[in-house]
């Protein structure tokens, strides 16, 4: 009996010749040519004025200008997600009023621009001088019981208080962030197995307990990526407050530099490189945040 040939090395494992790929090397070629040019064109176009723009972009106005832009993102953004915490609640209540009231309010402010908005709400003073709180039709009420041009007002809010230009920009950023939340953690609430909430309410839970303790903390993972979106949409939507006008704005004081001293393009340029820094810092905390939610 005879020992079996041995396997040679080429027999065993057959050598595989990589596939060519010549026209990824062209792509490449000419995506670097296309850098080489850009940056090119930034160091030798004497438009971008580097040195006037790096001088006033640290202004003290212009950092007064980025804490207010990243206040109004903060403050936007908690209103609009309490808003579309309830908003949600209310669209998927088996009410037929609360659910259409939600439907409503998400429809009309999806559908208007936020710059509209801006505009609209720093106008009310055109609709009403003052804006009351107290009794529902309450001159109609009195007037039947016979008291005359009476009312019953609470307290009442002047009109160009609420029109002022942080308070207005706040109202259309907040009111409008609100219906995109509310669609957001909607959809987080409904990716959340129904039998859960039925197990909790065979425990004897409520509606309320059960989403606080059982639904939403299960539907943070869908929620998050989301609203890491809106907020930094948010910050680059603080943008349109400057045509409120909303004058301690980051983006109004870096176009008022520009219209004084008639260079308007490297402003709108560092105004560039200011929302890039501040969305970059933004892009950061939404990826640690994700990551800690993915464990």
């Amino acid at each position: 009996m005879t020992d079996p040939a041995p396997v040679t090395g080429s027999a065993a494992a057959p050598q595989v010749v990589p596939v060519r790929h010549p026209w990824r090397w062209v792509g490449s070629a000419a995506m670097a040519v296309v850098i080489a040019m850009f940056v090119h064109m930034l160091v030798t176009n004497d438009a971008f004025q580097w040195n006037f723009m790096v001088h006033n972009m640290f202004r003290r106005p212009v950092l007064d200008g980025a804490r207010t832009s990243v206040y109004l993102t903060v403050t936007a953004m908690a209103a609009g997600l309490v808003g579309g915490i309830v908003l949600a609640v209310m669209r998927l209540s088996p009410s037929p009023v609360l659910s259409g009231v939600a439907w409503a309010y998400t429809w009309f402010f999806r559908a208007v621009p936020r710059i509209v908005l801006a505009v609209l709400f720093g106008n009310f003073g055109i609709l009403y001088p003052r804006f009351f709180v107290g009794l529902p039709f309450d001159h109609q009420i009195l007037s039947s019981l016979g008291f005359g041009d009476r009312n019953a007002h609470l307290f009442g809010v002047d009109a160009r208080t609420i029109g002022a230009g942080f308070f207005a920009g706040f109202l259309a950023l907040a009111l409008s962030e609100a219906a995109y939340m509310a669609e957001i953690i909607r959809a987080g609430i409904l990716s959340v197995d129904a039998g859960q909430t039925e197990a909790s309410a065979s425990l004897g839970m409520g509606r309320l307990l059960t989403l606080r303790r059982i639904v939403l903390p299960q539907a943070f993972p869908v929620i998050v990526p989301p609203t890491g979106n809106e907020t930094i949409a948010m910050l680059k939507d603080t943008a349109l407050v400057a045509f409120v006008p909303v004058t301690n704005e980051l983006f109004f004081q870096l176009r008022a530099i520009g219209s004084r001293t008639f260079n308007v393009f490297p402003m709108m340029i560092a105004a560039c490189l200011w929302y890039l820094a501040m969305t970059s810092v933004l892009m950061a905390g939404q990826y640690f945040l994700e990551k800690r939610m993915a464990r």
